[in-house]
Parts: structure tokens; sequence; C-alpha cells
């Protein structure tokens, strides 16, 4: 297994990932995220804070 780097800074809402493939960064709320990574995929997370549970939805890539 090899070496993993993940950082985050927060900027209320808005927090920016760092990471060993590049930057990524996502913005929203404690139940809602949409979030873009550094390999380009994006995705929308909602949750149910306090229970754990929450559903990921990919966005499909602009062309």
């Amino acid at each position: 297994m090899g070496w993993s780097y993940r950082k985050s800074v927060r900027m209320g809402p808005f927090r920016i990932n760092f990471s060993k493939k590049g930057v990524g960064h996502s913005v929203g709320t404690r139940g809602a995220r949409y979030s873009h990574s550094a390999d380009g995929r994006r995705e929308m997370t909602f949750r149910i804070p306090g229970t754990g549970l929450s559903w990921r939805r990919p966005l499909r890539r602009r062309r």
C-alpha cells in the first residue's frame, strides 16, 4: 500500500481539498454539498445530519 495525502481548508460554506492528485473544491451546507474532485468527478451529496445516512449522485461531465 502506498502513501496518501489529503488536506482540507474550510472557508464558510466553501472547502478547498488538497490531495496527491491535485486540488478539488466543494460548497454546501450540513445537509447538501456539491463537490468537484481533483480528477474531474462532480457529485451532489445529501445527508440527514445526526443519522449517518447520506445519498450521493454523480453528475455527468460537461462536454
